[in-house]
């Protein structure tokens, strides 16, 4: 019968292998490790509780014995001259100590979080069994819970400590699985949240709280107090009978102080799961009842996962409860777990304790795959700090008041001057780079720093800005690639106007506007509706004796006309007026326009003619970008004003500012 068993163990334990390991090269995937991890099997230990009534052992004398420290039998109970025998990773007797399950199952697993990976601990076992005695303990006897938080918090403050690689930081949440609903123990008032999977595979619960923790009397400040949240009820076996399965999750994330600056996170579960109940012993009625009922159908869930796994079916289920949903990780998953199979030696509890055994064998055969959970982090910008006249450049220093000190987080292409440019770090235009290359540009800037440099330290901006930045240069790069490609477009479109306006001049006469060198304007009669209103602003002041603005009417000029009779054509006389506006007039209103172009906002820019929203805001950022403006005619250089759209500008306000000299001394 042995060796029928441990040819059957075998083959199990091959096809739960076989089974695995394509789950396993699919979940690498997803993380994109560079090698498959080795495999880790659950490792199961077997508590045997001591008899609750001493003087019931001589009359009720224990059902299951312990051979050695991994092995023990039980009677069959088809044939009382028979044994069943069973061989786990350990076995712990009546006379074990809670120091001696911890630091014999628990302690090896703790060193394993602070490599990036998950570990698990599961206590499992019937009702009165003595899970929540393992994991939380008493004040004289602490359990699994509270020693392996002290060991670990021991472990973050000497890794983390200065002058170490790593940064440490340790969080805590705590919740309960109560008729299939997931509540937070640390914040009640919560209500049932939802069990999320994301793209890599992890598990998590969104809106879960969480709690730094520094220190174990920070632990116990948070953890007592949602203790006493959990929902716990009386039965005839237990006094306090858990109704529900607590969860303790603990994360310990890992920051690399130094290049290539990665990033790790280990996740550690403590869970105490609710004991199997057979309603006609425990005398559950009404809501204990209902809570039975949910409690054993959520740990037959969870054989039916394990059966999965150790047959190699194509569905594993997970989703059936929530219990094995949040226990993705812990069977058949990415996690070092221990399964701490709790037992009762009453002859009562026979066919309890042999249900427990049984699963606790079926688990001992499933097959984990633990992997790193490592990032590595893009490198951290740094705030630069200028001063307002660096910001606006020579031509703006000198009009500055005061040296205002001014923070830039990310550099502006479209406002920010050469001179700002020239001071920012190349480091702090990097997103994304090969780490070998990222390390070598980081030694060099170190390098430059301690030989003098001035350059603002690369690595001090927190993440959440690094990420706005890089976002931010993001957006302004592309900005820039759709600017050039209009810039493109409408020199496209200039040219070919350009081309036809050059074939219209040949079958023309000449434009109304004279090249500006000349500044005169001719305009004959007929075209009265064309002319614009600042010629009618010169008419007006033409009667004024004082206006420097002379209008000369020249001889009237006969044109032929065709009459009806073609053999006599008909003359007819017309009056052609032409406008001389003196130099000086000129000049003060080019004056003028210059000085609105560059001391004007934009909604001064917006009360000339021709000027838009659109291009009083390019005016200004070009200003910014490049200084004053030294001439009228740098405004053909701004990014969308063409050349014949700065010449129709010209037309509707120099005239117009000229004339308007008498009416602004200034």
């Amino acid at each position: 019968m042995a060796a029928g068993v441990s040819t059957l163990q075998r083959r199990r334990e091959m096809a739960a292998a076989t089974a695995t390991s394509g789950a396993g090269r699919c979940r690498l995937s997803k993380v994109g490790a560079s090698r498959r991890p080795p495999p880790a099997r659950v490792r199961v230990a077997v508590r045997l509780r001591p008899f609750v009534d001493r003087t019931a052992r001589t009359s009720d004398p224990p059902c299951v014995r312990g051979m050695d420290s991994c092995s023990l039998e039980i009677a069959n109970w088809r044939n009382n001259q028979e044994t069943l025998k069973y061989q786990f990773d350990a076995f712990y007797g009546e006379r074990s100590t809670q120091q001696d399950i911890y630091t014999g199952s628990v302690q090896p697993i703790l060193r394993h979080l602070l490599e990036g990976q998950n570990a698990s601990v599961l206590a499992y076992g019937p009702t009165g069994a003595g899970k929540t005695h393992t994991m939380l303990g008493s004040p004289e006897q602490p359990g699994v819970i509270p020693r392996a938080l002290m060991d670990l918090l021991q472990l973050t403050r000497e890794e983390g400590t200065e002058g170490r690689p790593w940064a440490l930081s340790v969080t805590m949440s705590y919740l309960e699985i109560y008729q299939e609903k997931v509540l937070d123990l640390l914040d009640p008032a919560s209500g049932d949240l939802v069990i999320r999977e994301d793209c890599r595979g992890n598990i998590l619960i969104p809106g879960l709280t969480q709690k730094p923790i520094t220190s174990f009397a920070d632990f116990e400040r948070h953890f007592l107090p949602a203790s006493r949240n959990r929902t716990v009820g009386a039965t005839r076996l237990n006094q306090r009978s858990s109704r529900s399965h607590a969860v303790l999750l603990v994360k310990v994330d890992q920051r690399e102080r130094l290049a290539p600056f990665r990033q790790r996170e280990g996740k550690l579960y403590l869970i105490d799961l609710a004991g199997s109940e057979d309603n006609r012993r425990t005398g559950n009625k009404g809501l204990r009842l209902k809570e039975s009922g949910a409690i054993n159908t959520s740990l037959f869930v969870l054989g039916k996962v394990v059966d999965a796994l150790n047959q190699g079916l194509p569905r594993v289920p997970y989703r059936d409860s929530k219990l094995t949903r949040l226990l993705q990780d812990s069977l058949g998953g990415s996690a070092h777990s221990i399964l701490i199979a709790n037992i009762a030696p009453e002859r009562r509890f026979y066919l309890d304790t042999v249900s427990a055994l049984n699963f606790a064998a079926r688990s001992k055969e499933v097959i984990n795959r633990p992997f790193t959970n490592e990032s590595l982090q893009p490198p951290v910008l740094a705030p630069v700090k200028l001063s307002q006249k660096e910001l606006l450049g020579p031509p703006e220093a000198k009009r500055a008041r005061g040296p205002e000190e001014v923070e830039i987080r990310s550099p502006e292409p479209m406002a920010a001057p050469a001179s700002a440019s020239q001071k920012l770090s190349p480091l702090q235009k990097l997103s994304n780079m090969d780490p070998a290359m990222l390390e070598r540009l980081l030694s060099l800037d170190r390098l430059l720093a301690s030989q003098g440099s001035q350059g603002a330290p690369l690595l001090s901006t927190p993440k959440r800005e690094r990420m706005v930045l890089m976002k931010t240069m993001e957006e302004k790069d592309l900005e820039i690639e759709r600017l050039k490609m209009k810039q493109k477009e409408l020199e496209a479109k200039v040219l070919a106007q350009k081309a036809e306006d050059s074939k219209e001049k040949e079958n023309h006469y000449p434009t109304i506007l004279r090249p500006l060198s000349h500044r005169t304007v001719t305009v004959a009669k007929p075209l009265k509706k064309a002319v614009v209103m600042p010629l009618q602003l010169i008419q007006e002041q033409a009667a004024s004796p004082n206006a420097e603005i002379h209008i000369l009417k020249n001889k009237g000029r006969k044109r032929k006309l065709e009459s009806l009779d073609a053999s006599e054509p008909e003359e007819k006389a017309e009056d052609c007026w032409e406008l001389e506006i003196s130099p000086e007039l000129l000049a003060h209103g080019r004056k003028k326009i210059l000085d609105l172009l560059n001391e004007g906002s934009a909604r001064d820019l917006r009360s000339l003619q021709r000027i838009g929203p659109k291009k009083a805001q390019l005016i200004v950022g070009w200003r910014e970008l490049h200084g004053p403006f030294s001439q009228v005619e740098d405004l053909e250089r701004v990014e969308g004003i063409t050349g014949k759209q700065m010449e129709s500008f010209l037309k509707a306000n120099i005239l117009g500012l000229a004339a308007g000299q008498r009416c602004d001394p200034s």
